[in-house]
C-alpha cells in the first residue's frame, strides 16, 4: 500500500538514480498492454483506450502501441494534444498514426461517434488515474459517464479514474472488474484489492529504501 506523497517521493528519488518518468511510463504501458493480453486474450476483441491529458494517458498510449499487433485499437482521447505532458505526448506521437483516434470534448462530439457492432469490446480507463483534483469536470467527466455506458470488459490502470487514490472517495468514477496497480495499491483503494493486479514498473529496492530513509 502507497500515498500519493511516498509515490511521488519514490519516483523523483528513482529519477536520481536515472529512471526517468520516460522509463517508468513504458514499463508501465507494456505491463499493462501484458496483463490484458494474458488475461483476457485480445486475439478476438477490440481494445478502446479512454484517454485523458494526463500521465494516465500516457500509459494508455504505451499500452495501446504493445497491444496493436494483436487487436484493433482505437483511442477515445478526452482531452488535447497541447495539454499532455512531454512524456505523454512522445507516446501519443508513436501511436497516433497507426490506430484510430477520435478526440472527444462535448456531448456533441459523443453523439457523432459509434463502435463497430460484433466485437467485444476491452475498454482501458487511462482518463485521469491518481490526477484526481477536486471535481471532476468535462471532458473527463464525460469520458467516465461514456466508459460506465459502453458494454465490455472494463480496466482502470493504476486507480479508477474519479476516485481520489488517498481516501477512495468519488462522487463519480469508472467503474471495473480490473484495476492494474502500478508499483503498488493506492492507499484509498483497499476495498478494491480483491479486483487489483500489481505490476512492477521498475521503481528498484535502492530509490524504496531512499525514501523509506528520509
Amino acid at each position: 500500500m502507497i500515498t500519493i506523497k511516498e509515490m511521488t517521493a519514490l519516483e523523483r528519488a528513482a529519477a536520481k538514480k536515472g529512471i526517468f518518468p520516460s522509463i517508468l511510463m513504458e514499463n508501465a504501458g507494456k505491463e499493462v498492454g501484458r496483463v490484458l493480453n494474458e488475461k483476457f486474450d485480445l486475439r478476438d476483441k477490440h481494445l478502446v483506450v479512454f484517454a485523458g491529458s494526463g500521465n494516465n494517458a500516457g500509459d494508455g498510449f504505451v499500452a495501446a502501441r504493445e497491444c496493436l499487433e494483436i487487436c484493433p485499437t482505437i483511442i477515445l482521447f478526452f482531452g488535447s494534444e497541447q495539454q499532455l505532458s512531454e512524456e505523454a505526448k512522445e507516446n501519443y506521437d508513436k501511436i497516433k498514426d497507426a490506430v484510430t483516434v477520435v478526440q472527444i470534448l462535448s456531448e456533441e462530439d459523443l453523439k457523432n461517434f459509434q463502435f463497430q457492432k460484433g466485437h467485444q469490446l476491452v475498454l482501458l480507463d487511462a482518463l485521469l488515474g491518481t490526477g484526481v483534483k477536486g471535481e471532476v469536470i468535462n471532458p473527463i467527466l464525460l469520458g467516465i459517464d461514456f466508459f460506465n455506458q459502453v458494454e465490455g470488459i472494463k480496466v482502470s490502470i493504476d486507480v479508477p479514474s474519479g476516485l481520489n487514490p488517498d481516501t477512495g472517495e468519488g462522487s463519480k468514477s469508472c467503474d471495473v472488474e480490473l484495476v492494474i496497480a502500478l508499483h503498488d495499491i493506492k492507499a484509498g483503494l483497499m476495498s478494491l484489492e480483491e479486483k487489483t493486479i500489481v505490476v512492477d514498473i521498475g521503481l528498484n529496492q535502492k530509490s524504496v529504501n531512499l525514501v523509506t530513509e528520509e
